[in-house]
């Protein structure tokens, strides 16, 4: 549903006119709806401090339509906003509550429309958020002809004082909306769709169950080489070899009661009879017998 479509809505547009109908609170009666709700969590003077700054929410979501998301989305964002100012709101700092659930309002429908702007994280710190928001306006400002393409992101670059990277970037992210991988491809004369278009890099089902089952086999003739070592050459080689955490020999060797250079020497005869044994068993011979 499109902003212009949601804006037509009867619901909305009722919600719009109850919003921007409600009379503005003054100094007094806002401080002391605040203190009501800070202290005593009066949910009464909550909903008349909200009530009377819903406006807000529709006001700030009339600037952010530009971005196309629909407007009833973007005052329930505004509405988010609100309530998280009204929850954090100090009266005795001196600031305005309107001033203090503007910022709110605004930075609840930036993170909604950052977050659905793309399947792709579009902002992720600081000056990314910047340029997003910022990016559109500042190249309008700059007549055609004024600036080579060329040049235009390290202009936008200097203008905004971010990255001239980081201005590449967002341009080429803002550059469209994503697109469906089943959407058809223009000019396709079959139908094919840009999934079709997609490579897959991995092997054939053939291949694949057919290496799995060549790994079991492999694993299996190593596990049957090593059962068949002495108990102490046999332990070397598992915790050696076969262990998540391999020991070292000096570990075994106290292990056990010998020195580390009998560990190695240990390990090197079993590692050659199972090396022995696993050809053998692998063997065309072995196979077919």
């Amino acid at each position: 549903m499109s902003a212009a479509t949601s804006a037509r809505d009867p619901f909305t547009s009722r919600f719009i006119r109850n919003a921007m109908a409600q009379d503005m609170l003054d100094v007094e009666t806002e401080h002391a709806l605040a203190l009501a709700w800070r202290d005593k969590r009066d949910e009464a003077a909550l909903h008349k401090l909200i009530t009377a700054y819903t406006r807000l929410a529709v006001s700030v979501a009339g600037r952010f339509r530009r971005y196309g998301f629909p407007l009833d989305d973007l005052i329930q964002q505004g509405n988010l906003g609100l309530m998280r100012a009204a929850e954090k709101y100090d009266p005795e700092n001196g600031a305005r509550f309107s001033t203090y659930a503007a910022w709110w309002i605004r930075a609840s429908m930036q993170e909604y429309v950052m977050r659905n702007w793309s399947v792709v994280r579009t902002a992720t710190n600081a000056a990314q958020k910047k340029l997003f928001f910022h990016l559109r306006r500042t190249l309008a400002k700059m007549e055609d002809g004024e600036i080579r393409t060329e040049a235009l992101s390290s202009s936008v670059a200097r203008a905004l004082d971010v990255p001239e990277e980081q201005v590449q970037i967002m341009l080429g992210r803002m550059s469209g909306h994503d697109l469906s991988l089943n959407t058809p491809q223009s000019g396709s004369e079959d139908g094919r769709d840009w999934m079709d278009a997609i490579a897959d890099d991995t092997a054939p089902t053939e291949e694949r169950v057919l290496g799995d089952l060549e790994d079991r086999r492999r694993r299996k003739l190593l596990y049957g080489a090593v059962q068949t070592l002495p108990e102490r050459e046999q332990r070397i080689i598992v915790e050696r070899h076969l262990s998540d955490s391999p020991r070292t020999l000096a570990e075994i060797g106290a292990d056990l009661g010998i020195s580390k250079e009998r560990v190695r020497q240990l390990e090197e005869r079993a590692l050659e009879r199972v090396t022995r044994l696993v050809r053998t068993s692998a063997s065309p011979a072995a196979l077919s017998a």
